[in-house]
């Protein structure tokens, strides 16, 4: 009995001691994000459905409607199975200039981006709670073709989206 008792106990204290790793606030990001929470939080975003095709990587932020991963027809399973109750979507660009984007997410979602065939590996990643309009910052770096954004494990049915070259 006394076993489980401390079993419980060091199990909420490791969760307790991972949440508050987690950073907290818009000045604990890695690099800065003013450009990317400023076009996350346009009021001009375009708003596409899931499966839309972009013909170059959009100058603005966008705001991706999600579906139930079922219903998304994601063209490739996502690396991460989304949990139940959770949004999926994706967006296909048909033209980049090659080179090192950011991309950053209004929340909490899982993110493949899929170029050539293969799953791109983000260079930097950079998240954090509580700050508003953006909760997580990736950098990829892509060649001069066409690409695809999924999304996938996200709690509401739409994100904001932005493509940016890195700066």
């Amino acid at each position: 009995m006394r076993v489980l008792a401390l079993l419980a106990v060091l199990s909420i204290s490791a969760t307790s001691a991972l949440a508050a790793e987690e950073p907290s606030g818009c000045d604990k990001f890695k690099w800065p994000i003013e450009r990317d929470r400023a076009a996350l939080t346009a009021p001009d975003r375009a708003k596409l459905a899931s499966g839309a095709e972009q013909a170059a990587v959009p100058a603005s932020a966008i705001t991706l409607g999600l579906v139930a991963p079922q219903e998304a027809k994601l063209p490739t399973p996502p690396e991460r199975a989304p949990k139940d109750g959770t949004f999926a979507g994706f967006t296909s660009i048909k033209a980049a200039k090659a080179g090192l984007y950011t991309i950053s997410l209004s929340s909490g979602a899982w993110v493949d981006l899929v170029q050539d065939g293969h799953f791109l590996k983000p260079v930097a990643f950079s998240g954090a709670t509580d700050c508003d309009g953006i909760r997580k910052t990736m950098k990829y770096e892509l060649s001069d073709k066409p690409f695809v954004l999924q999304v996938s494990g996200a709690k509401d049915n739409s994100l904001s989206i932005s493509i940016l070259p890195a700066q």
